[in-house]
C-alpha cells in the first residue's frame, strides 16, 4: 500500500473532518434539544399533542435517513423554502439542510431514549417536588430530567458517534465533509482503497476520543452521588 499521496492531499482530510466535525456538534445540540421536547409531547397527558409526537418519532424512525435527506433537501425548495447561504462560506446552503436533516433523524432516536429515562425515575420524585410546592414543569425540570439525564448518558453518549459516523451520507448532497474530500483524493489519486483506509481511522479516532469523553463524564456523575 501507498500512502505518498498524503503529501499532496493531507489538506482534504483535514478540512473534510473539520465540517464533520461542525455537522455532528450542530446535530447534536439541535437533535437533543427537539429531541427533548419530543419526549415530553410524548409523555403528555393531552392525547393530540402525545398523538403528534409519537406520529413524529415512527415516521423518522421508519424511514430511511437518506430518503429524509432528499426530501429536505429537495423538498424544501419545491415549496418555497430556501436554505439560506452564509455570506463567504461556500456550500453553506447545503450544511444547514445537511444539519436539518440530520437533527430530524437524530431527534427521534433521542427522545426514546429520554423519554425511557424519564419513565425510569422513580415516581417518588415527582411527590417529592410536588410537595415542595414545584408545579410540573419545574419538577420536571429541576428534578426529573436532569436525574434522567443521568440514567441514559450511555445511550445518549452512543447515538452521539452514531451521528459522527452516519454524518457521511451529507456527502452525498455535495457537503465537503469527511468522506466527499475522500472520495475526491481517490479520484484524483486513482486509488480506491489507501484513502478509504485514512478516513476510517480518523472516523475512529473521532468517535474514540467521544466515548472515552462520555465514559469519563459518567463516572464523574457517578462519584458524586
Amino acid at each position: 500500500m501507498d500512502f505518498s499521496f498524503l503529501n499532496n492531499y493531507y489538506g482534504f482530510f483535514i478540512n473534510g473532518t473539520k465540517i464533520t466535525i461542525l455537522l455532528a456538534f450542530f446535530t447534536v445540540i439541535f437533535g437533543l434539544v427537539l429531541g427533548t421536547f419530543l419526549s415530553l409531547m410524548k409523555l403528555s397527558k393531552n392525547k393530540l399533542i402525545s398523538l403528534i409526537a409519537t406520529s413524529y418519532i415512527e415516521f423518522i424512525r421508519g424511514t430511511p435517513l437518506l430518503v429524509q435527506l432528499y426530501l429536505i433537501y429537495y423538498g424544501f425548495p419545491s415549496i418555497g423554502i430556501e436554505f439560506p447561504s452564509i455570506s463567504g462560506i461556500s456550500g453553506s446552503s447545503e450544511f444547514i439542510a445537511g444539519v436539518i436533516a440530520l437533527s430530524i433523524n437524530s431527534a427521534a432516536y433521542i427522545a426514546e431514549i429520554i423519554r425511557a429515562g424519564i419513565q425510569a425515575v422513580d415516581k417518588g420524585q415527582d411527590e417529592a417536588g410536588r410537595s415542595l410546592g414545584f408545579d410540573y414543569k419545574d419538577t420536571m425540570r429541576y428534578i426529573i430530567i436532569p436525574q434522567a439525564f443521568k440514567n441514559v448518558l450511555p445511550a445518549l453518549g452512543n447515538e452521539f458517534i452514531v451521528v459522527v459516523k452516519e454524518s457521511a451520507i451529507v456527502s452525498i448532497i455535495g457537503i465537503h465533509d469527511l468522506m466527499y474530500n475522500t472520495d475526491t483524493v481517490r479520484g484524483n489519486t486513482f486509488k480506491a482503497f489507501e484513502p478509504l483506509i485514512v478516513t476510517a481511522v480518523i472516523y475512529f479516532m473521532i468517535t474514540f476520543t467521544l466515548s472515552k469523553f462520555v465514559s469519563n463524564f459518567e463516572r464523574r456523575l457517578a462519584s458524586n452521588d
